[in-house]
């Protein structure tokens, strides 16, 4: 049995190697295999299935990690299924706290720790390797492909072992509660009421740690800084009824997707993919610029490198598309505090191998706009929404149905504790400090939380490193990275004072 950990301050630190160990046995021995259970399951978050509660796949993941969580006997650990008439359901899990004291005996601790993940995942989408796919795990040199295993389906699971690596060394820890929701992936539209439902039972949270982001490289802890929020919907234009025969009616019936570009222009300049109304953008606060220019240091051209740019042969030699900057500072700002327009789907187009020469009668885009971390999601939907409708060319009907939107994020102030257990984790587990990045996805939880917590501290941290690809295809959990990141978790929270 391990002696007890002697505290000569507030918190802990905790014998790096040991907690190490403890993870990644933890890790080769039961986690890899629950995560690829999870990764067969089509758990498409609801905005994906509005069939979700019928095919019962969220149900499943989210009674399988329950199971897990119990089975795992972790001491003074009670959790339940929560449920709202309606509503995704939610995982919470609560951990007593224990501190020692200068005499050896346990008391309490009236801080908390709240750990956040989800188990809901995006669409299939198109374009795997042959031997992967979506719903069939492969485990291949520390890598664990398939869908929903990185973002996020291992927080649970890594959660835990964190707190198992605590219990082994017993080292004194304070109250942790875990709460898993299973709408992220749409924007967490039902997880507002939890919170609500659960706020007596969250407590005064001085840590809350979130396992859904990424990382600039797999040498080093990362801490998010910023999280970019989100603006998403349809837009529709309709100029006919039915399809007419191009050749009679071309010239003299403007064509639905000319309209379209039309009114994308008053948003986009599509020579820069810079957002034209100036209320989208914000100032880029001075810390966020510093830390971008030491990110740049670390990174290099590798932060627009790693993404698998389309190549072909030009001369005897790869050419390859290029970025919209080569300046690393540049690119990590254009990702994470510009505002920036993606088109991910369409409709009324036929399938080229069936497409004849006929004027469609409407084309629709669902449009994805990353707005700044200090912008209002809802103010910039209303925006958008007018800006898109109003004074329509050749009075097409044209609409925009918003699926909503979610305010970014920006960390607070780091307090020096915080700043020092991070720097130690990384040190002890990759021999270099933290970095800090920002990132350009969005955690609806996150601004929630600042608002509902603003003196908590916030490790928002992940597996989402290089190629690790989220939502696209060939999506991996690396491993052997997110093995060090539960031992730090870990000794973060043993520090906490």
């Amino acid at each position: 049995m391990n002696k007890p950990i002697q505290h000569e301050m507030p918190g802990g630190v905790l014998d790096a190697a040991a907690a190490l160990a403890h993870a990644s046995a933890k890790w080769d021995s039961d986690i890899v295999r629950q995560i690829t259970d999870y990764i067969e399951i089509p758990a498409k978050s609801p905005g994906f299935d509005q069939e979700w509660a019928e095919h019962g796949h969220l149900e499943t993941v989210l009674r399988n990690a329950a199971s897990w969580v119990e089975a795992q006997k972790v001491e003074g650990l009670t959790l339940e299924i929560v449920r709202l008439p309606g509503r995704t359901p939610v995982l919470f899990f609560e951990i007593a706290a224990t501190r020692t004291s200068s005499t050896g005996a346990s008391e309490c601790s009236s801080q908390t720790v709240l750990m956040y993940g989800h188990l809901d995942k995006q669409p299939e989408f198109t374009g795997w390797r042959s031997d992967l796919g979506p719903w069939t795990p492969k485990y291949q040199d520390g890598k664990l492909y398939g869908r929903g295993g990185a973002d996020d389906g291992y927080a649970v699971y890594a959660s835990i072992a964190a707190v198992q690596a605590l219990k082994a060394q017993r080292a004194a820890h304070p109250r942790i509660v875990g709460l898993i929701e299973t709408c992220e992936e749409s924007g967490s539209y039902d997880l507002m009421p939890y919170i609500d439902a659960l706020r007596s039972r969250l407590g005064d949270v001085s840590l809350v740690i979130c396992l859904d982001s990424g990382a600039g490289n797999y040498d080093q802890l990362w801490l998010t800084t910023s999280l970019r929020g989100m603006a998403s919907g349809t837009l529709k234009v309709e100029i006919l009824t039915e399809g007419v025969h191009s050749g009679d009616a071309s010239g003299l019936v403007p064509s639905s997707f000319r309209i379209m570009r039309q009114v994308l222009d008053r948003l986009e300049d599509s020579k820069t993919g810079r957002l034209l109304p100036a209320s989208f953008h914000c100032e880029v606060p001075a810390e966020r610029l510093q830390q971008a220019r030491a990110t740049a240091a670390i990174l290099g051209d590798e932060v627009y490198k790693r993404f698998p740019w389309a190549h072909y042969d030009c001369g005897g030699s790869t050419a390859f598309a290029l970025p919209t900057t080569t300046d690393p500072v540049q690119a990590l700002l254009n990702r994470t505090w510009t505002p920036t327009l993606s088109v991910t789907g369409a409709e009324g187009f036929p399938a080229l191998k069936d497409a004849g020469n006929v004027l469609r009668p409407y084309t629709a885009f669902k449009l994805s706009l990353r707005l700044p971390p200090m912008i209002d999601a809802a103010q910039a939907v209303q925006e958008l929404k007018s800006l898109l409708e109003d004074n329509a060319p050749y009075q097409a009907k044209v609409t925009f149905e918003s699926n909503g939107g979610a305010t970014g994020w920006n960390a607070p102030d780091t307090a020096p504790w915080f700043e020092q257990a991070l720097n130690r984790a990384s040190q002890a587990h990759f021999g270099t400090s933290c970095g800090y990045i920002g990132q350009g996805g969005t955690i609806p939880l996150m601004n929630m939380l600042s608002q509902g917590f603003p003196k908590a501290q916030m490790m928002v941290c992940g597996v989402l490193g290089p190629k690790s690809n989220a939502h696209g295809p060939n999506e991996f959990l690396h491993v052997p990275y997110a093995k060090k990141l539960t031992a730090a978790v870990a000794e973060v929270i043993a520090q906490l004072p």
